[in-house]
């Protein structure tokens, strides 16, 4: 790949953007990442550079700020291609604070595309705009259905903003990747998922639960019409998550796109419910965990695992890494973090 491909990752110190920007700069693309470090560190920074040996320009604002975000695109003309994570992400969080959930995913959206110096676009969505879906495994033809959650919404609202300026700006480009359950950590464990505060996601949940960080983990209900009673997810390896954005940037700089707008589902194709997560979680690392059952959740779903087919043929990708090695570089990097506290 040509080096000279600048690309900007917004959102480049979370948990996905990170290992995205792994990705791109294994593969010789020149990353500049924007992120306000509100559920990120900048330890991160550390952790991309000895994967990499490269350190990616960073700059620390809020795409929230119209000024700041004039001012580096202005800076920044010559930006091949832009894949936008910056958002909030958390279900049962946007449920309690719906007005944060708007206005920081769509204000950051907005500016970022009135503004912007490339006509190439990445969009970070979900498969909560499926919402539950009336087939398994759910395709990209699948009818969005009402958000169960203001999260959820921020994701259809984002797609159709694009979708609606892609049907009158021919000349630009985006892919909205949905992906289902993104886990685990690079295989050096120098980066993973940093949860700040409380959880929102199973594994982080469960491994600060075996690493005695917390003393039970909550199993959200237990009376879905499953084989276990509790919700089943579709389980990827956050690796396989950011090779997918590698392949959908190379789409569009290729020009392989049948459309200036197009989505693909990310997933394995496969659902593993709670408990199966926890018993692979055991057998995996050797932990025994200790878990509870609580009631249901508001805005969760019984079931959503992918039909990955399109993304299979189109970008030529396929999810490579299993539910236990997911795990146990869930693991493997939890006992890194931990150590580091130690010190």
């Amino acid at each position: 790949m040509n080096p000279s491909k600048k690309i900007l990752v917004t959102g480049g110190l979370g948990y996905i953007g990170s290992h995205t920007v792994v990705a791109l700069q294994e593969k010789g693309f020149r990353v500049v990442v924007i992120d306000n470090l509100s559920n990120s560190s900048l330890d991160v920074l550390g952790g991309i550079t000895k994967i990499t040996g490269e350190t990616p320009a960073f700059y620390s604002f809020d795409l929230r700020n119209k000024e700041q975000v004039g001012e580096f695109f202005k800076n920044n003309m010559d930006l091949e291609g832009i894949i936008h994570f910056a958002a909030s992400k958390a279900v049962g969080e946007s449920v309690k604070m719906p007005l944060l959930y708007y206005e920081n995913n769509l204000c950051s959206l907005l500016n970022i595309l009135s503004l912007q110096s490339s006509s190439k676009l990445i969009f970070s969505s979900s498969c909560t705009v499926y919402g539950q879906a009336d087939e398994l495994p759910i395709s990209e033809n699948a009818p969005t259905k009402k958000a169960e959650s203001p999260y959820g919404n921020t994701k259809q609202i984002g797609e159709e903003i694009i979708k609606d300026i892609c049907k009158i700006e021919k000349d630009f480009k985006a892919i909205s990747l949905r992906y289902f359950n993104p886990i685990g950590a690079h295989a050096s464990a120098e980066i993973g998922e940093l949860p700040i505060g409380t959880p929102q996601n199973l594994v982080p949940f469960i491994t600060q639960t075996a690493i005695g960080q917390r003393k039970q983990l909550a199993v959200f209900g237990e009376d879905y019409p499953t084989n276990d009673g509790t919700a089943i997810r579709d389980y990827i390896h956050v690796m396989d998550v950011a090779e997918a954005h590698v392949a959908a940037l190379n789409r569009l700089i290729k020009g392989k796109e049948r459309d200036n707008y197009e989505v693909f589902n990310l997933g394995t194709g496969e659902g593993n419910s709670v408990l199966e997560v926890i018993h692979s979680f055991e057998k995996s690392t050797g932990q025994k965990l200790s878990y509870k059952i609580e009631g249901r959740r508001e805005g969760d779903i019984t079931a959503a695992y992918a039909d990955t087919k399109k993304a299979n043929k189109e970008l030529n990708w396929k999810a490579k890494r299993s539910l236990d090695v997911a795990l146990k570089s869930a693991w493997k990097w939890q006992e890194k973090i931990n150590k580091r506290e130690d010190l």
